[in-house]
């Protein structure tokens, strides 16, 4: 399958934005805005030659992100990932050391295979794991922040700070 569009390095790569796209940013948000909203249309890439190349819903949802990512000025950060991490992979996905990786493996909070000697891990195994942590993060500090407030707490702020030995 030919293609005008040249092929990109499938390597992470880090997007600055830049002053001059601003304008193209705004344009490129109209056009997005306009697809986000129409359900039937099936979005697609046109090429420089008008070649359209057919979307997944995926990869549009990608570019929305991106789009949002850089109206407000954040570089955007593209890495391809295997389906299958090593545990080093899935290790610095989670931010954590891979040991406390093993550790969540053979705990059996998050599933792994080991068709060998070296364990594997689904990325979307990681991605529900990393939501459910998410998520009950976010239960806890509420809980503790309605706690807080039936004890006054908040109160106790209100005030000038304790003096200091």
């Amino acid at each position: 399958m030919s293609s005008a569009i040249p092929a990109r390095s499938a390597g992470p790569r880090t997007y600055l934005p830049s002053p001059e796209s601003e304008s193209a940013t705004e344009e490129f948000a109209e056009v997005l805005e306009a697809l986000a909203t129409a359900s039937a249309a099936r979005p697609a890439l046109v090429g420089p030659h008008n070649e359209q190349i057919p979307l997944p819903r995926e990869a549009f949802e990608v570019l929305l992100q991106v789009y949002e990512a850089m109206k407000r000025g954040l570089a955007i950060h593209v890495a391809p990932l295997n389906a299958q991490l090593t545990t080093q992979e899935a290790a610095n996905y989670l931010g954590i050391s891979r040991p406390t990786l093993v550790k969540l493996l053979e705990s059996g909070a998050i599933p792994f295979i080991k068709p060998a000697r070296h364990r594997y891990v689904r990325i979307d195994d990681l991605i529900e794991y990393a939501e459910q942590l998410r998520t009950e993060r976010s239960r806890i500090l509420d809980d503790m922040a309605q706690e807080a407030q039936q004890e006054g707490l908040y109160e106790v702020l209100d005030g000038p700070p304790p003096k200091m030995r």
